[in-house]
């Protein structure tokens, strides 16, 4: 009753094994407000032509933001809140033969983000195109079921309900400032029983966590209350109301909420102007300037008089860049804190864009302020401020867990750093205490100086990771891509990581690998295969530097961009393979350099079609080895005998080289891992580089066609051309 149902659903997505946040499938869904029921429809398919195992899948979910994962269980940064992620794992085959479903109850409204993976991959380095892989796709469908008619709760305005047996929806508009919330239920009248049975649940829920008030009514004769400390501000807030009694019996009751208003003393603009940056630390409250009365915070919120208690402090935005912002206090970096009321900070990440990076928050004092027992304490809450540091320092507020901080003389310096915050605005509040003395702090006053930014990646995700910037439509996130075995959020977990001498003698190993390659130069120059040599040449050298280029840290080096490093190296293994085997298949001259020249067109050309596909070179080969074969066939047929007809070159030339390639495709297509990959890659150049000095042919013979045997009459002359075939010359 009252209700309308809406789908939403996005483009299905394949599934990747995670080796790290950008193996994920991140979906970007809208929760409208008034949402009472919210459902998640989870479908997977495979490609039908492939054979599939059954794997499991995981499924995360969070609202605010991306979700915060680390299946592979690898540490964090230091001072990193560790966000958990609400998780659904099922194995395909129960997924495919029924729709996994995930049900949230009264949902808050806004950004929810669905992300998927397959179990972490395993070491080994997939060839693409060489073996059938598994297709695994992914799609989410939202279900929403939204509330048409919504009651209005006024703030100190009486609003009689009465229940069947659907409950009633009511929400309540909470203005900024608004230090406490107080819902209340009045003249509760049951018709089937003495008692009053009601149930309000109060907020919307997210995951993982869930700050949803629940509050039960039994009694008729006593007030029913609930009291929420600091709610959400600038926000509307969801209350249901529903009945416990049987079907037929109907509940009639008052609600009332109150709201407390917090009157804040604000730094005026004229007096930002007028001061400049190098006068924030002269500031004082008696400088201050009370802002603008907050009206229509509630008639009973006494706005008119009382003491202020908080200070508001303007802060500025610069947008730096994507998903880069700096916030900084408008009269300088430092912010005036006091004992009588928390100094308050607010941070606008509410854009929709601000919570694909990372927020740092870093607070500093003098050392000289904070001596003895004084203490600096600072909450970091996201939607409302925590204000209630006499009674309490646990930054909870009434829907959010907050994150405390603390400066004294002994640690002058706190971080804080939350990864993907929740799109809202984020409240930095902060106080002074005197927990053995409160006297001494009443007159005291400390200048507390922040840091605060948002940044894709902390640290740009050091120096053996890169910060990519990862987008799902127009929503885009950042993610570290790690090297060298570190690991992590940020690239800080080295329990496998390699050490500096290890990542040299992995550079060293693949780089002076490809000085194999030396040796067919010197052969092709000595046999006069001077295009040959050129193509050796063209891969030693590029396959040397992307090789340098390539490595993470410190043993790097680079003398053109690594996109052109690693193409030209991909260009030159396909090139001087195809020209090894059209080599052996002794064409003709002007022939074989036309080949030579249309193959090199080829292979560019489709490399820069699919850089990493296995029919790019496996293709020019394969045409090539089928010239070469008809060849030597057309041969052996002429001379009634096999082609090449010296056994020597056979046992000692065709079959080596033959050996060395196939052992080097193999290792290049099913040995290589992350963790042997210097090794393996290294044996690969040299196994490459060896298979054709082995299959180049002996020097062509250039003999000159007056040069004839003499023991044919001079009329009847045969003769040896440079592919050593016979032919009759008159």
């Amino acid at each position: 009753v009252g209700l309308v149902s809406e789908h939403f659903s996005q483009a299905p997505q394949k599934l990747s094994s995670y080796s790290w946040y950008g193996s994920i499938r991140l979906f970007h869904f809208r929760v409208p407000p008034d949402t009472v029921l919210l459902r998640w429809l989870l479908h997977v398919s495979w490609d039908s032509g492939t054979p599939c195992t059954d794997v499991e899948i995981t499924v995360h979910f969070r609202h605010g933001a991306p979700p915060v994962i680390n299946p592979l269980g690898t540490s964090f940064p230091n001072n990193t809140i560790q966000q958990p992620s609400f998780q659904v794992r099922a194995l395909l085959s129960s997924m495919l033969l029924d729709n996994t479903s995930v049900n949230v109850s009264h949902p808050a409204p806004g950004d929810w983000f669905v992300a998927a993976h397959l179990p972490p991959s395993s070491q080994k380095i997939e060839v693409q195109g060489f073996a059938p892989t598994c297709a695994y796709v992914f799609q989410p469908d939202m279900l929403v079921m939204r509330a048409m008619e919504v009651s209005i709760l006024e703030p100190d305005v009486p609003l009689p309900q009465t229940l069947l047996s659907h409950p009633n929806y009511l929400k309540i508009f909470v203005p900024e400032y608004t230090q406490e919330l107080l819902l209340e239920l009045q003249g509760c009248v049951s018709s089937g029983s003495p008692s009053c049975p009601v149930r309000l649940t109060v907020g919307g829920a997210t995951l993982p966590s869930n700050f949803q008030k629940v509050l039960t009514c039994t009694d008729p004769t006593l007030s029913c209350r609930l009291l929420l400390p600091s709610p959400p501000w600038g926000r509307w807030l969801q209350v249901t109301a529903e009945s416990l009694a049987g079907p037929q019996v109907s509940v009639a009751f008052i609600a009332q909420a109150a709201l407390t208003a917090c009157r804040p003393w604000s730094m005026t603009f004229q007096r930002l102007l007028r001061n400049s940056p190098n006068q924030s630390h002269d500031t004082s409250v008696g400088q201050l300037s009370p802002g603008p009365a907050h009206q229509g915070l509630g008639r009973s919120s006494g706005v008119g008089g009382g003491a202020f208690c908080l200070l508001s402090f303007p802060v500025m935005r610069e947008d730096i860049d994507t998903v880069s912002v700096r916030f900084q206090p408008m009269d300088g970096i430092s912010v005036l804190v006091r004992s009588d009321a928390p100094s308050l900070l607010r941070l606008r990440l509410d854009t929709g864009m601000d919570s694909g990076g990372s927020l740092t928050i870093t607070l500093r004092v003098n050392k000289t302020e904070v001596s003895g027992d004084t203490l600096v304490v600072a909450c970091v809450n996201a939607a409302s401020a925590f204000l209630s540091f006499n009674t309490s320092l646990n930054c909870t507020t009434a829907f959010f867990q907050g994150y405390p901080l603390s400066l004294r003389a002994s640690s002058p310096v706190a971080n804080l750093i939350i990864p993907y915050p929740e799109t809202s605005s984020w409240y930095l509040s902060l106080q002074l205490l005197c927990p053995e003395s409160p006297g001494v702090c009443e007159q005291a006053m400390v200048h507390v100086e922040t840091v605060l930014y948002l940044v894709p990646c902390l640290n740009d995700c050091g120096p053996y990771g890169q910060c990519l910037l990862l987008r799902r439509y127009s929503y885009l996130y950042a993610g570290c891509s790690c090297k060298a075995g570190w690991r992590g959020w940020s690239c800080t977990d080295n329990s496998t990581a390699q050490t500096v001498a290890q990542q040299k003698v992995a550079a060293l190993l693949l780089t002076l690998s490809n000085l194999m390659f030396l040796v067919p130069i010197m052969l092709s120059v000595q046999r006069a295969f001077l295009v040959e040599a050129s193509v050796y040449f063209y891969t030693m050298f590029f396959s040397t530097f992307y090789h340098a280029c390539d490595q993470p840290g410190e043993a790097v080096l680079c003398i053109l961009s690594y996109d052109t490093l690693q193409y030209c190296d991909f260009l030159g293994s396909g090139v001087s393979t195809w020209v090894t085997i059209l080599c052996m298949a002794r064409l003709k001259t002007v022939l074989k350099h036309v080949l030579f020249l249309l193959g090199t067109l080829v292979i560019a050309m489709s490399l820069q079609l699919d850089r990493r596909g296995i029919w790019n070179m496996m293709g020019p080969c394969l045409f090539a080895f089928m010239i070469m074969a008809f060849m030597w066939v057309q041969r052996c047929r002429h001379r009634h005998q096999c082609y090449p007809t010296s056994w020597q070159r056979w046992a000692f030339c065709l079959l080596p080289g033959i050996s060395m390639a196939s052992m080097g495709v193999a290792i290049y297509t099913s040995m290589m891992t992350s963790d042997n990959y210097y090794y393996t890659h290294s044996i690969w150049h040299i196994l490459l580089a060896g298979s054709a000095a082995f299959l180049l042919p002996p020097r062509e013979e250039q003999t000159e066609p007056w040069a004839c045997s003499q023991k044919f009459p001079c009329h009847y002359q045969i003769c040896k051309n440079n592919q050593d075939e016979l032919y009759t010359v008159t």
